[in-house]
C-alpha cells in the first residue's frame, strides 16, 4: 500500500487562500502517484489553544478535540504543509497544532508549500522547520515557494494556476519525502 501524504492547510482566517494553493498542489500529488493523500484542514480540525491538563508526550488525552487530532497525525506516514508567512514566522495555528500531540509526528518526513508576497513565505518554513525537528520530523530541504502568489490566484473562481516550474518544483519535493518516508518507516511504531 501507497504511504499516506497528508496535505495540511495552516491557514484558518476568514478569506484564506490556502484552500486554493492546497487543490492546485493535491493534483500535482496525485499525479505524482507515489502517496495516498488526505486534505487536512486546520479550520476543519478546529482545535482551541493548548488545553491539555498533561504534557503531549504522556499520550493521557483528556480532550476529544486532542484524541481526533491524534488519531489523524497518527495516521499519517508524511506531510506538505500548505502555508502562508504571518509576521515573518509561521501561523499560529500551525504551531498550536504541532504543539498539540508529541509522538504521533515521530519519524515522519515533512514538506512545505508556502506562499506570501516577495519572500514566497520561505520565512514561515523556516520557523516552522526549528518546531517540527523538536517532535521527530524530518523537514525537507526542496520545498515549494511561491512568491507573489496572488498574481496566479483567481480570487472569483478560487483557482490557483501557479507556473509550470511550481509544479516540477513540488514533484522534486514529493520524490524526496517519499524516499524519506520509506527509509523512516522502521522507525514509525504505530498505536
Amino acid at each position: 500500500m501507497l504511504p499516506l501524504l497528508q496535505i495540511v492547510i495552516v491557514s484558518t482566517r476568514e478569506g484564506r487562500a490556502g484552500p486554493a494553493v492546497a487543490r492546485w498542489f493535491t493534483g500535482v500529488a496525485g499525479s505524482h502517484g507515489k502517496f495516498r493523500i488526505e486534505v487536512v484542514d486546520l479550520a476543519e480540525v478546529n482545535l482551541p489553544l493548548f488545553d491539555e491538563p498533561h504534557h503531549p508526550v504522556l499520550r493521557k488525552y483528556t480532550k476529544d478535540h486532542t484524541k481526533a487530532w491524534s488519531a489523524i497525525v497518527d495516521r499519517a506516514d508524511a506531510f506538505v504543509f500548505v502555508t502562508p508567512e504571518y509576521n515573518y514566522g509561521a501561523p499560529p495555528s500551525v504551531v498550536n497544532a504541532i504543539d498539540f500531540l508529541s509522538h504521533e509526528w515521530a519519524y515522519k518526513a515533512a514538506g512545505f508549500v508556502s506562499y506570501g508576497g516577495v519572500s514566497g513565505g520561505v520565512r514561515a518554513v523556516q520557523s516552522i522547520k526549528s518546531i517540527i525537528t523538536s517532535v521527530k520530523v524530518m523537514p525537507m530541504f526542496e520545498a515549494v515557494s511561491l512568491p507573489f502568489f496572488a498574481q496566479q490566484l483567481d480570487r472569483a473562481t478560487g483557482v490557483f494556476s501557479p507556473p509550470a516550474m511550481q509544479a516540477e518544483a513540488g514533484v522534486k519535493m514529493l520524490d524526496e519525502l517519499r524516499k524519506w518516508s520509506d527509509a523512516l518507516a522502521v522507525l514509525r511504531v504505530r498505536g
